[in-house]
């Protein structure tokens, strides 16, 4: 069910990042570090929120000392239910800004497109950074080839007007984003992204897509195992495609 906003502080942020983080370490300092340099530029006032899975490798650690006298950046370690979806949902609960945006931590997702999807959705209900749309890109092309033919099976299967319907870069209106319904989107891994693209088609917001080029990963090793994610997300994509049409979601 949706949920119920936490109480407006006064001097709202513009924008609160949500930042997801296991084992992070040698990149979440430089992140927070380019965002904030970013949103500088733009003159938003920000608030980050590191949302930490408790890394062994120091990860909160390592971010509450680089920015211990920025009272913009929050870092969160995260003590039960491990998880990227939970994470996203338990950094948007605690957050404050008038738009949210949610980006990786691995530097796969560039500040200044985050910034600028941010900027995009103070004038929209959602934008969403693609590759798949003029501008866009990865420097892996046999990862963009194959991204791409599994979006266009998403978007037959689900009925999605979007083209990178796993992108997991996005900005949405703080007041669009409390309509949803926060129990059907936050769970799993990056499937949570297409059920709550799915949710805002239902609700009919306005969506603009920007496109974003993915960079590599600068540090450390990447988390995601591309034959049981793709298993996940296809089981996923099953199961929503069944119960749509029995109009049980």
């Amino acid at each position: 069910m949706p949920l119920t906003e936490p109480h407006n502080p006064s001097g709202r942020p513009d924008v609160s990042v949500i930042l997801p983080t296991f084992q992070e370490r040698e990149n979440i300092v430089p992140l927070v570090r380019e965002l904030r340099q970013e949103f500088h530029r733009v003159g938003a006032r920000y608030e980050i929120l590191v949302v930490d899975d408790r890394s062994p490798d120091g990860t909160a650690t390592a971010a509450r000392a680089a920015f211990a006298d920025d009272d913009g950046v929050i870092v969160i370690e995260r003590l039960a239910n491990p998880g990227l979806a939970l994470s996203i949902r338990e950094g948007i609960e605690k957050s404050h800004g008038a738009v949210i945006l949610v980006m990786d931590t691995d530097f796969n997702h560039q500040p200044r497109d985050a910034v600028l999807i941010s900027q995009v959705a103070r004038l929209v209900d959602l934008g969403i950074g693609s590759r798949f749309i003029f501008g866009g890109g990865m420097t892996n092309r046999l990862r963009y080839f194959l991204s791409y033919l599994y979006n266009i099976f998403m978007r037959i299967s689900l009925g999605t007007r979007i083209d990178d319907n796993l992108s997991g870069l996005f900005a949405i209106q703080r007041t669009a984003l409390f309509k949803l319904d926060f129990d059907k989107i936050f769970w799993g891994y990056g499937d949570y992204f297409f059920r709550l693209l799915l949710l805002s088609q239902r609700e009919r917001m306005t969506h603009v897509q920007v496109p974003v080029f993915y960079g590599e990963r600068t540090a450390g090793d990447s988390k995601t195992r591309f034959m049981s994610i793709f298993m996940r997300y296809t089981r996923e994509v099953a199961r929503l495609t069944y119960l749509r049409a029995v109009n049980r979601w």
